[in-house]
């Protein structure tokens, strides 16, 4: 049976869980049904936390070794099934199967396991003298509770899955309503490996997310997604004082130096801000390009872009689809009317001819690139988390590193120019959490990852993200 007749159920205990009442999951390339995913009621809420509560108790005991191969078994199975979860994937968020799209994300949710397998967390011996022996455990927390959005709903649940598993903690999954089904199908591959009850999922509207943040039963939240419903989760989590990981909401800058040759630094540029269709956390969000170079800079951007073929997923040629929703749709509309009248457009804008191009279905919007912007326009100080990139003219240094700082987000930032020392420099200064040179937004597994500012707080990947999903007990004998 096909996906759209078959319901994707919830993942309780190691088994599938109807519930009785299903919801549609669009396909945002032609909004037809993608799937249904079970609707999870507070019910099915306390019984996945139960079940991850009464798991918990073996599995903090399984060896470190045993856990880790555990994971490997994991990302085995993931490998098994990669095509089958490339194509719910691509259903369900829009992004094609080739390119940086869904196939990528699968791969990169493999490489990503692989990695964290390896990590481990030994005793530290702080002190062993006459005066005695001290040393520094980690513990697991208990119940994680993961709420992952829609851009990457896949490799954002293995980012939050995994480290947790590996230190011990058990797991429940709430997925984005928009993007369930490959998330329920990536759990339920998950528990053909792991002990029942280890690693759980349900589905359902933004309320049961909420039902998460303040439930006794779980004991740290790990959240990506926006700025707003970041400090809702604080809020509710206060009277529990669950441990919290939050990756929130970025509005990246870049500083293009006047030495660079914009020839080559187009692609990077490119990439860094139109991956995924530009719905990425930490995506290139505004650019500041120094007036030596602004106008050459735009051309060659612009030239680069007119290649980039849009369309649905499922065509082998494209390479980027559509926004995922239609609430984001209209916000990054509204932001590009916002900046018509006061910037230079100078690629796409009117989503008419794409509209035309598709049917009239699907919430598809033109690679946009407006020129001409100063921070106070809404473009550059809001982030879009769609196709469009403001560029903002600058000429002295020490201008664009305020501009760029000059945001309530911190999540990342980058430099462009061929003195790689002048850009590490510059790359101090700024206000985020990472930096890259000559590239943008390329996270790796051995790096920790997160924000400063309104970006959210607590890293994910490598050692340091490691041990956000534990309490520390110090020994002393």
């Amino acid at each position: 049976m096909s996906p759209k007749t078959k319901p994707f159920h919830l993942i309780i205990n190691g088994k599938k869980v109807p519930t009785g009442r299903c919801f549609e999951v669009l396909n945002p390339a032609n909004e037809k049904v993608a799937g249904l995913a079970s609707l999870a009621r507070k019910k099915d809420l306390d019984d996945a936390v139960r079940a991850a509560r009464m798991a918990f108790e073996k599995w903090r005991e399984v060896p470190e070794s045993r856990r880790q191969a555990a994971c490997l078994e994991i990302a085995s199975k993931i490998e098994e099934n990669a095509e089958e979860l490339a194509h719910i994937l691509t259903a369900e968020q829009g992004k094609p199967l080739n390119g940086l799209g869904s196939r990528w994300e699968i791969g990169g949710a493999v490489a990503w396991t692989r990695y964290t397998a390896s990590l481990s967390l030994p005793v530290k011996i702080l002190q062993d003298n006459d005066d005695g022996r001290v040393e520094l455990h980690r513990k697991p927390i208990g119940v994680v509770g993961s709420i992952t959005p829609w851009n990457f709903p896949v490799l954002i649940a293995i980012w939050h899955i995994i480290p947790a598993v590996l230190s011990g903690n058990t797991v429940v999954s709430k997925p984005s309503p928009f993007t369930p089904l490959s998330t329920l199908r990536l759990i339920e591959l998950m528990n053909e490996v792991l002990p029942e009850g280890v690693v759980n999922c349900i589905a359902g509207k933004d309320r049961l997310g909420a039902a998460m943040t303040a439930h006794e039963g779980i004991g740290k939240i790990v959240f990506t997604g926006s700025c707003a419903t970041g400090q809702k989760i604080m809020v509710n989590s206060a009277e529990t004082m669950k441990r919290l990981t939050l990756e929130l909401g970025g509005n990246d800058a870049g500083i293009v130096l006047p030495d660079v040759a914009p020839g080559q630094i187009a692609e990077g540029l490119f990439w860094g801000a139109f991956i995924n269709s530009g719905q990425t956390c930490a995506a290139l969000k505004r650019l500041y390009v120094h007036d030596d170079v602004y106008d050459e800079v735009c051309d060659e951007l612009v030239a680069f872009a007119r290649k980039m073929k849009v369309g649905e997923g499922t065509n082998e040629d494209v390479v980027l689809g559509p926004i995922q929703n239609s609430k984001q749709y209209d916000i990054v509309a509204g932001l590009v009317r916002s900046a018509e009248s006061k910037g230079r457009v100078l690629l796409g804008g009117d989503p008419g001819e794409i509209q035309e191009k598709m049917g009239g279905k699907g919430y598809f919007y033109p690679l946009t690139i407006i020129a001409d912007l100063e921070n106070g326009d809404p473009l550059v100080d809001k982030e879009q988390f769609g196709p469009v990139l403001p560029i903002i003219r600058y000429r002295q240094i020490e201008e664009a590193i305020e501009k760029a700082n000059d945001n309530p987000n911190g999540l990342g930032g980058s430099v462009w120019s061929r003195d790689i020392e002048k850009a590490r420099e510059i790359a101090n200064r700024m206000e985020c959490g990472s930096v890259w040179i000559n590239k943008h937004g390329m996270i790796q597994p051995n790096a920790p990852f997160g924000g400063v500012k309104r970006s959210g707080f607590g890293v994910e990947f490598a050692e340091e993200g490691l041990v956000e999903y534990t309490d520390i007990q110090v020994v002393f004998s």
